[in-house]
């Protein structure tokens, strides 16, 4: 079945990017000319994704704003003869079919996902992060790998990277045997595992297309890691039961919940940016000189 529909959970409030994300969401931060979000659709929109459902909360009004038309700065652009920059406004705002809903409690990434439970409806949907950017090379878009091999192999898949002992703990951990390249089975998961429970160091990094029996479980799902209610913990039964797919993609995943990540995205997007590439790099050579 071709995928059509994909989630965005973009209701977190930022904690770890204070005190910027006191006024503006984690998702709207720049990077270079673009926040975080529209890099995140645009990936969903390059892989075949049409209609889009974004999981916001209380205060996130600017994503709305900014996936809207404005009429005001598109007339001025027009009056004064900046077409291309008008064009783009229009380009963002038909991008997709973009929906928002938001989620009243903070209940955890699989409650988040309950809210897009009437979206969905029957059928697979692929899963966009709000904190994560992947920059894929052309052609390679993470999302459409990740539908690729749900098509495939009929079952959920998972975006997947090694990550380091040290932060494995922080993230995911998955039991996996290869398949073929890239590809593997997943025949377990835990969330936020202590040292000793370590399946692997491969871990869920901001990607996965799920089946419509996800709710059914997520509905069943107790609170788990952190007093939330954990869609790894959800993806388990899946990946116990019926197996799920991991793909090692392609892109490089930036955490845009970290400072860090924050700073790696916009230097490497800078460095290839057609309008500063260029004056970037050079600065950048004479700002190591200094260092």
């Amino acid at each position: 079945m071709e995928i059509r529909k994909a989630v965005i959970p973009a209701a977190g409030l930022g904690t770890r990017v204070l005190p910027a994300t006191k006024s503006m969401p984690k998702e709207m931060l720049p990077i270079v000319d673009k926040p975080a979000i529209h890099y995140i659709v645009e990936e969903a929109v390059r892989s075949g994704i049409t209609d889009i459902l974004i999981v916001t909360s209380r205060g996130k009004s600017s994503l709305e704003d900014y996936f809207d038309r404005s009429p005001e700065l598109e007339d001025k652009l027009l009056k004064s003869n900046k077409t291309d920059a008008y064009n783009q406004m229009l380009e963002i705002a038909n991008m997709a079919n973009i929906q928002f809903v938001r989620q009243q409690q903070p209940l955890g990434l699989g409650h988040a996902i309950l809210c897009a439970k009437s979206f969905v409806g029957n059928e697979p949907f692929a899963v966009l992060y709000g904190d994560d950017v992947i920059i894929s090379p052309n052609g390679y878009e993470t999302t459409k790998e990740l539908c690729t091999a749900y098509q495939k192999y009929g079952k959920g898949v998972v975006g997947i990277k090694e990550v380091s002992k040290e932060a494995i703990t922080r993230y995911s951990s998955l039991e996996v045997s290869p398949i073929e390249s890239n590809i593997f089975s997943v025949t377990n998961m835990i969330e936020k595992p202590s040292f000793d429970k370590v399946l692997s160091l491969y871990s869920i990094l901001g990607r996965c297309v799920l089946p419509p029996e996800i709710f059914d479980i997520l509905e069943k799902t107790p609170v788990g890691a952190g007093g939330e209610i954990q869609l790894t913990d959800a993806m388990k039964v899946l990946a116990t039961t019926v197996g799920m797919t991991g793909v090692d993609f392609t892109g490089k995943r930036y955490d845009m919940g970290n400072k860090l990540g924050i700073m790696e995205a916009a230097v490497e997007v800078a460095l290839n940016h057609n309008e500063i590439g260029n004056d970037f790099r050079e600065y950048l050579k004479k700002l190591i000189k200094q260092l």
